[in-house]
């Protein structure tokens, strides 16, 4: 299976097929379909020139008749804009840093409301708690840890025979 995607990655990449995200790569090609319209090329033959559908090219060509090469300028970036600043997520870090007891937590563990009750006190901000591991994850760089479970009685060597049955009471 891994060697399948990785055919099919090595594929993808000779043919020039390009990511999704490369907003550079696709201003530069609606730029090449400028130069071709001008030429006097048809859509089509951009269309298959360009290795792009024939509806991309027709839009392009309306908002370039419309606009002119300007108005097939990128766009800027997809999607929300981040909530959360470089400098919040630093403060954010900082905090959480100080530990869950510094900030009148009872115990030394951070759970995800906690962290979304952490960052709205610092920026203001809420989060859901479900939204909050997306942050410690993808933005802080934190990972998961789990405590060491201990226990609950551990027999001792001066501890009394009968106090070898307490763990299935336990279990």
């Amino acid at each position: 299976m891994v060697f399948l995607v990785v055919l099919w990655a090595t594929a993808a990449m000779s043919v020039g097929i390009q990511s999704r995200r490369d907003f550079a790569g696709l201003e530069q090609r609606r730029r090449k379909a400028v130069r071709l319209f001008a030429k006097g090329k048809s859509q089509a033959e951009v269309a298959r020139e360009l290795e792009v559908s024939r509806q991309s090219v027709s839009r392009w060509y309306a908002d370039w008749r419309a606009g002119g090469a300007s108005g097939l300028a990128a766009a800027g970036r997809a999607g929300r804009m981040p909530k959360l600043t470089a400098g919040q997520l630093a403060a954010i870090e900082r905090e959480l840093e100080k530990g869950p007891r510094a900030h009148g937590y009872p115990t030394d563990l951070w759970t995800l409301a906690r962290v979304a009750e952490v960052i709205e006190a610092t920026t203001g901000i809420a989060y859901h708690p479900g939204h909050v591991w997306k942050i410690l994850r993808q933005k802080l760089h934190w990972s998961r840890q789990r405590p060491a479970r201990r226990a609950v009685c551990q027999r001792s060597s001066n501890s009394p025979v009968g106090a070898q049955n307490v763990h299935a009471i336990h279990q």
